[in-house]
């Protein structure tokens, strides 16, 4: 086992690659889906169910962490791993996008963040070396870099400020993280879809010198076709020897895309929020399962899916629970959507490794196409 984290490109197919970070921890597959532990739980998941779906990594927040029940206190406790009862990698986003998401409470400058509690009202103050600072305590595995990130659209010289403090910033976070064997620090390209920008954030990313590399600054309103877009170059512009992060993506087509671009690594909210609201995605589109045509229905949601919900349970019975508001329904429906979304990091994977991601594409896309999506 490795004492420290690196990154090996085992397979490529045009852009896709897959490939394997060692950690200290355990290995991560790429492409890799990181399920979103943002208070230190998946919701409705244990940490075990959690690895039954095939995941190799978690992500936990730094925002929501240090203010509930703080960093400091996860420390005395033994750490993040430890307090989660996850032994496997996490990786911990810095704050820095929940902080830009409060509107109105925060105050922006060049040293940092400071901003009112949406818990309490208390005030705090992010920075680089603070955000740093939380992650070390929460024994974070990968540690991601402070950035701001504005909202799309915005004008180009909104972007190019929010940029170039960005970097400022990395460089900071890279001095205060300093050489920690065993852990690992990701820059985060800014620069909207202006490709210059983006071109300029990656240069000076680059020089800093990171063990990965985040795209940043998508899926934050601009649409799939403008995200693919700027994904058809941004990846390249990073070093092709280290790990690629795109940041809260996101639909299964979204993430096959990004893939298909060069992206190792995401993470989203989407399967678990979506399995507590009764939306599921299967291999022939998306079920909703509060919908009436459900009620007498005996089948499984997917017949061909390995996970508890699909393996022991009907559409009626998934329809009745979620009716009538019982927990177990926000459970099976999340297991099955975070194994749903493993199975597609599954399928790449082997795709890329044999040279057919084409075909696997098409049957992804042909599979989806000649099933229902239905109304919520």
């Amino acid at each position: 086992m490795t004492d420290r984290i690196t990154f090996k490109v085992n397979g490529t197919d045009g852009a896709a690659r897959t490939g394997v970070i060692s950690t200290p921890r355990g290995d991560i597959r790429t492409p890799a889906f990181m399920p979103v532990g943002t208070a230190a739980t998946v919701k409705a998941m244990m940490p075990e169910s959690v690895r039954e779906t095939g995941a190799d990594i978690l992500l936990g927040n730094t925002y929501h962490l240090m203010l509930r029940p703080s960093a400091e206190r996860i420390d005395r406790l033994g750490g993040l791993h430890r307090f989660m009862n996850w032994d496997r990698p996490i990786l911990t986003d810095s704050g820095g996008f929940q902080v830009m998401s409060l509107a109105g409470l925060r105050k922006m400058s060049e040293h940092g963040v400071t901003f009112k509690s949406h818990i309490d009202g208390s005030k705090h103050e992010l920075t680089p070396e603070r955000s740093m600072e939380i992650q070390r305590l929460l024994g974070s595995d990968i540690v991601m870099c402070f950035d701001e990130c504005p909202a799309l659209p915005a004008d180009r010289a909104r972007i190019a400020e929010s940029m170039r403090l960005s970097m400022r910033w990395a460089s900071r976070s890279r001095d205060a993280f300093g050489d920690r064997p065993g852990h690992a620090l990701f820059g985060i390209q800014q620069g909207g879809l202006e490709q210059d920008l983006r071109q300029e954030s990656a240069q000076a990313l680059t020089d800093i010198g990171f063990d990965g590399y985040a795209v940043g600054g998508l899926a934050v309103g601009e649409g799939q076709e403008a995200m693919f877009a700027c994904l058809d170059y941004a990846p390249d512009m990073l070093p092709k020897d280290k790990p690629r992060y795109l940041m809260g993506v996101g639909k299964p087509d979204d993430i096959v895309g990004a893939v298909k671009r060069g992206i190792d690594m995401m993470d989203c909210v989407l399967p678990s929020r979506s399995g507590r609201t009764g939306q599921v995605f299967t291999r022939t589109g998306v079920v909703n399962i509060k919908n009436a045509r459900h009620q007498d229905d005996p089948r499984p949601l997917d017949e061909h899916c390995r996970c508890p919900a699909c393996r022991n349970y009907s559409r009626a019975y998934l329809h009745h629970v979620f009716r009538a508001q019982e927990m177990i329904s926000g459970m099976l429906l999340t297991w099955h959507n975070l194994t749903y979304f493993q199975d597609i990091m599954d399928g790449m994977r082997n795709a890329i490794a044999t040279g057919t991601f084409d075909v696997w594409e098409t049957e992804f896309h042909t599979t989806r196409a000649q099933g229902d999506i239905e109304p919520l």
